[in-house]
């Protein structure tokens, strides 16, 4: 296919050798198939602030750090260079994240970099060679659906082990293969402890995976992931082999009033959330 505009750099460059084809289309990426020497990945082509449809970004970028003080005056002053430090940190925030989940052993793919708003990556296949499905694409067992909802609450917690919060994880925003899901899709990466939204984040999110996998095993609804792994996460027990059990015991102490408001901000999180889904379409980012 010809290739596109944003790609044709990284051809010159030798970063890429040919354009395969177009994977989908989203509300913030389009992803094609490239080839690079004899190995088919990814390249995920960011779209430009004014042609992204992604809601609240400024949600999602609270906490997050710029170590040059130029750069941060800039982008707090919406000048013309802040607006373009503000999209290279939107960009970079992707496989910054993608590197350190790998090193927290969450399944995620394997970042190759990111060029001038093109991150490559790793394709992710099944054994048979095709492309892997989505979760939303998959029909389940109900003992697939305990095995599957069991890894990701793991990865929920692994992500969190090392601050970070997915901030709109989804059957949409998760592939599986024969070894169970891979979470991707993490431009708008949450730092937990930056961001005064992270436990509403993070309640979405588990609730979102709970809700779809629920409807496969629905035992799966009385479980309490969330609490339990914010709970490991306010008391500085993040071991990323504990065994969650997605129990959780409720304190006798009178409710506090900070924890009544996270619960109110993740329920609001999650029917505009619902609401957005419902007016956009069905391709999402890879």
């Amino acid at each position: 296919m010809k290739t596109p505009k944003r790609i044709l750099p990284l051809v010159e460059d030798g970063l890429v050798d040919e354009v395969l084809s177009q994977l989908m289309s989203g509300k913030e990426a389009t992803v094609y198939v490239v080839r690079r020497d004899d190995e088919v990945i990814c390249a995920k082509v960011y779209k430009d602030a004014a042609q992204r449809s992604f809601k609240q970004a400024v949600t999602y970028n609270e906490g997050r750090k710029v170590r040059n003080s130029r750069r941060a005056r800039a982008m707090e002053k919406g000048s013309k260079f802040g607006r373009k430090q503000q999209e290279e940190v939107w960009q970079n925030a992707e496989v910054d994240a993608l590197y350190k989940l790998a090193d927290a052993g969450v399944r995620v793919p394997e970042p190759y970099g990111c060029f001038d708003g093109v991150l490559l990556m790793e394709l992710m296949t099944v054994e048979s060679g095709g492309v892997a499905p989505r979760l939303n694409d998959v029909s389940l067992t109900a003992e697939q659906a305990r095995e599957d909802h069991t890894l990701v609450m793991q990865n929920v917690m692994r992500m969190l082990s090392v601050g970070i919060v997915h901030g709109d994880l989804s059957e949409f925003n998760v592939l599986v293969d024969e070894y169970g899901p891979i979470i991707i899709d993490l431009p708008q990466a949450v730092d937990a402890a930056g961001n005064n939204n992270a436990r509403a984040m993070l309640t979405r999110d588990v609730d979102n995976m709970t809700n779809y996998y629920g409807q496969f095993a629905p035992e799966l609804l009385e479980t309490q992931y969330a609490k339990e792994i914010w709970a490991l996460y306010e008391e500085g027990n993040m071991d990323v082999d504990y065994q969650l059990t997605g129990q959780f015991t409720e304190s006798n102490v009178e409710a506090d009033v900070d924890s009544v408001i996270e619960e109110i901000k993740a329920a609001m999180y999650e029917e505009q959330e619902r609401q957005e889904r419902m007016s956009e379409p069905d391709d999402e980012d890879y």
